[in-house]
């Protein structure tokens, strides 16, 4: 009997498809698949927020060269109110921080550090767009609309294009909430959850560049 077994071990050192070296040698292997694929999912999703940067980067290029074109209207001087922006960048901020505590639950398969998380996220998230729309409704009852000037219509669009993105972040996690609660935490899911954090946190870069040139830069012109 042992010399069988040393004879099955002679033709299969590995213990490929034999005893428990090859179940540990499987786990193993998934286990570094879906490392790499999870690896994979998140550096291609840097990629595409990279072409989002780049988009965002020519706005401002375009804020910066119109940001004195007024027509003779307001200025950002007249118009912004620093301490309603600075409500704004702080909500976002914190939001980014409870966004990255749901990823740490998600991948911790907590549900309530993931629930909580994601909720809060959303409630500072929602008062963003509250104060921007506010924001927004002011300046147009002002007579100091998109059509005013340039600098406006430039305003208008780099502003409102990141208010936008925030409004699909917001979509994107009811829908990472709902997919959770249905399926629980499945690779697939958490690759999902974690793609929602990498553009959660690339909309709060793009907000800190967006403050410093188009607020704290304009309200200084």
């Amino acid at each position: 009997m042992s010399g069988a077994v040393e004879r099955v071990g002679a033709a299969d050192p590995y213990r490929i498809g034999h005893g428990t070296g090859y179940q540990e040698h499987t786990v193993e292997h998934a286990e570094r698949g879906l490392a790499a694929k999870r690896i994979i999912v998140g550096f291609g999703f840097w990629i595409f927020l990279l072409s989002d940067i780049v988009m965002f980067s020519a706005f401002f290029a375009a804020f910066a060269v119109l940001a004195n074109r007024t027509a003779g209207g307001p200025t950002g001087r007249q118009l912004f109110d620093l301490t309603n922006v600075a409500i704004e960048t702080a909500c976002l901020l914190f939001s980014s921080f409870t966004c990255g505590i749901a990823s740490i639950g998600a991948r911790a398969h907590n549900p309530r550090m993931y629930y909580g998380g994601m909720a809060v996220t959303f409630v500072f998230g929602a008062i963003f767009l509250f104060l921007e729309m506010h924001e927004f409704a002011g300046l147009v009852a002002q007579g100091a609309g998109p059509e005013r000037s340039a600098f406006l219509s430039a305003f208008f669009t780099v502003v409102g294009c990141h208010g936008l993105h925030v409004s699909l972040g917001l979509l994107w996690l009811l829908t990472m909430v709902a997919q959770v609660f249905a399926k629980g935490f499945r690779p697939d899911i958490l690759r999902r959850v974690l793609c929602f954090s990498l553009f959660w946190h690339a909309l709060d870069i793009i907000w800190v560049a967006l403050f410093t040139i188009v607020y704290l830069m304009g309200a200084g012109a």
